[in-house]
């Protein structure tokens, strides 16, 4: 049976490929937010995990806005990226694990889950710059699972809806009969708004109190509608339903070893959490 051994949960801000492709990670605007992955970094090495499932949203690399599934599984062989724009350097391409993959898909259909499965997935930013701060030689060791969440075009899934997808991928990742272990990464947030008249905006003590109620009480962010968790995180801080996916997806006792939060980062909060589980 494959194994979840722990969750990370941070913020995929483009302006961070910029900041690593230049080499700013100790500019002083920059070292608090690339610090705070050396903890994550040293777990990393130590568990060894083979596969990550990735709960991100697409930015309108692979889906736009004539197309946008409330949910999406990959199922490819590979998952690249590409210049979305914002001057990012492309980077390699993130190897699948089509087998377990496909098993998710399954699992989450006879769930009565509806996702689209993808066997060709092209993924922006909030996969590729996550991956590249855990594993900044940007030799990724793990394979891949894109589960893309939309975050973009109304109507959007509620935050109850997300954390039940969570936790239906933990049983299916339960229920492999492989031996891999597994990690669940959730990129996106914290409270931003990028345009309007909030542009700017952001929420530190909503922010905190979230990341706190991730360990102690999980479901606290799911009382809320998207509306009001737009209102209180801002139109993008609403990413932050990536998070609570993975922290469903973290089966039994869930213990926080490493956080970090630093604002601003091209005006957003960045946060980060590393969680294990003893499911």
């Amino acid at each position: 049976m494959a194994r979840i051994v722990g969750g990370i949960t941070t913020s995929h801000v483009p302006a961070i490929g910029g900041a690593i492709a230049k080499g700013l990670q100790n500019d002083p605007y920059w070292k608090p937010f690339f610090d705070g992955f050396v903890p994550v970094r040293q777990w990393l090495s130590e568990v060894k995990p083979d596969v990550a499932v990735v709960f991100y949203n697409d930015h309108g690399l692979n889906f736009f806005l004539d197309k946008m599934p409330t949910f999406a599984v990959g199922a490819a062989p590979e998952y690249r990226n590409a210049d979305e724009g914002w001057g990012i350097p492309t980077l390699a391409p993130l190897a699948g694990h089509q087998a377990l993959s496909w098993h998710v898909i399954e699992s989450l259909v006879n769930e009565e889950f509806d996702p689209v499965s993808c066997q060709e997935m092209l993924v922006d930013h909030a996969v590729s710059l996550p991956m590249a701060l855990l594993w900044p030689d940007q030799k990724c060791p793990v394979k891949a699972i894109p589960v893309c969440i939309n975050t973009v075009q109304a109507p959007l899934p509620s935050a109850k809806r997300c954390f039940k997808l969570g936790q239906a991928v933990a049983r299916a990742v339960q229920s492999w009969q492989g031996d891999e272990t597994v990690v669940m990464i959730g990129t996106g947030g914290l409270s931003h708004q990028l345009d309007g008249e909030r542009a700017g905006f952001i929420n530190k003590p909503f922010d905190l109190e979230f990341m706190r109620s991730l360990i102690e009480n999980p479901m606290w962010a799911t009382q809320y509608s998207t509306y009001e968790l737009v209102e209180k995180s801002g139109t993008q801080g609403i990413e932050l339903l990536m998070w609570l996916a993975t922290r469903a997806a973290l089966p039994g006792q869930v213990t926080q070893l490493h956080t970090n939060y630093h604002i601003p980062i091209s005006n957003t909060a960045a946060g980060l959490m590393l969680m294990v589980n003893q499911g």
